[in-house]
């Protein structure tokens, strides 16, 4: 069975960090691209960042560009969001879910995704 858990949500600051992390499980989803979405209240679900299964290939949507950063740690099954100079326009439940490969180039199409995880709040507020 394959769950993906994401972790590291909270409360900070303008201007501040924050590390999401997207732990993996079940399957060979090495072989997967990850990607980030997020969902702010009232708004549809917003692709933020992706990593193919090599690490290799990363795409950002035009407004994280510069701020965020994703990266993959196969050996522990984890992926990672780098999350600087936060802004209130960040304030979404983010979440992480796993594209089937071969992911060569990866995308943050939703419909793109097989598996999804529950979900980490991030709010950015003073």
């Amino acid at each position: 069975q394959v769950q993906l858990v994401e972790s590291g949500g909270g409360l900070v600051q303008p201007g501040g960090s924050l590390r999401l992390s997207c732990v993996y499980s079940g399957s060979t989803l090495d072989y997967y691209g990850i990607g980030w979405f997020r969902q702010a209240p009232g708004k549809e679900r917003e692709g933020v960042a992706c990593v193919a299964s090599s690490g290799g290939s990363t795409y950002y949507v035009d407004s994280v560009k510069g701020r965020f950063t994703i990266s993959r740690d196969n050996a522990k099954n984890t992926v990672y969001l780098q999350m600087n100079s936060l802004k209130p326009e960040d304030t979404a439940v983010y979440y992480c879910a796993a594209e089937a490969p071969p992911v060569t180039l990866c995308g943050v199409v939703a419909a793109s995704y097989n598996y999804w995880g529950q979900g980490t709040q991030v709010t950015v507020s003073s």
